[in-house]
């Protein structure tokens, strides 16, 4: 499996962007997908996950504005952001826990740039 993410771009604070993560091959819905975001000189980060049949779970830096949804059909997740602000400046990747044991899955990252 390989994953591509896409959709950051510059936005301004307030704005909404969405992204996606297209999965090359078959991911089974009960694997659990998660986003992360890496700003520069900093540690990567945890924004949230999901699994199909639960409830996404979000970093509450994000909670209330990201949504995270999953098209099974389309092997595809997305993530919603809505009122980004400038602290949201990162590099977004996607991720697959594919055996349980952790994201060993990741895609190459797409730029999310937020000015105040």
């Amino acid at each position: 499996v390989q994953l591509q993410a896409y959709g950051g771009g510059l936005v301004q604070a307030g704005d909404s962007l969405r992204l996606s993560c297209e999965a090359s091959g078959r991911i089974f819905s009960s694997v659990l997908m998660g986003w992360f975001r890496q700003a520069a000189g900093k540690e990567r980060a945890f924004v949230g996950s999901i699994r199909s049949g639960r409830s996404p779970f979000y970093a509450d830096s994000v909670k209330g504005r990201f949504t995270i949804s999953r098209d099974n059909a389309k092997n595809t997740m997305y993530l919603q952001m809505n009122s980004l602000k400038p602290e949201d400046t990162a590099v977004y990747y996607c991720a697959v826990n594919s055996d349980g044991t952790g994201y060993d899955v990741w895609g190459q990252g797409t730029q999310v740039t937020v000015s105040s």
